[in-house]
């Protein structure tokens, strides 16, 4: 995988009233949390998130596999190699930004509400 071309990838997503899908593995249907989700909560629960995994109190992959509202959440929020035009555009860049090891600020894009880790 040369680094120009592909990025490696594990991401926390968490849905809101607003997502293009309310739905997640987590609420089925989206009624228990999603539909009641404003974007603003959203991203304070990510914020919250991340701030506990920068602290070291938590750890990426653990937090994405419990809260992450992405199916990637049974693999620890890993999302693969993947090269330009496979995400949506401000998901891909905020990836391809990021130096390995490196977790991201608040992505927006129509899934929902993400922090990206880089892992490849």
């Amino acid at each position: 995988m040369s680094s120009g071309d592909k990025v490696r990838a594990s991401h926390i997503l968490i849905k809101h009233q607003g997502s293009r899908r309310a739905a997640s593995w987590r609420d089925e249907d989206g009624t228990k949390f999603i539909k009641n989700t404003t974007k603003e909560s959203a991203i304070t629960q990510l914020k919250a998130l991340k701030e506990d995994i920068l602290s070291g109190k938590s750890k990426f992959e653990n937090v994405a596999m419990e809260q992450s509202d992405c199916s990637s959440a049974k693999r620890g929020g890993d999302l693969g190699p993947f090269g330009r035009g496979q995400m949506q555009k401000p998901f891909e860049e905020a990836t391809f930004a990021l130096k390995v090891g490196e977790i991201s600020d608040i992505v927006d894009t129509d899934s929902g509400v993400h922090i990206i880790k880089r892992t490849g």
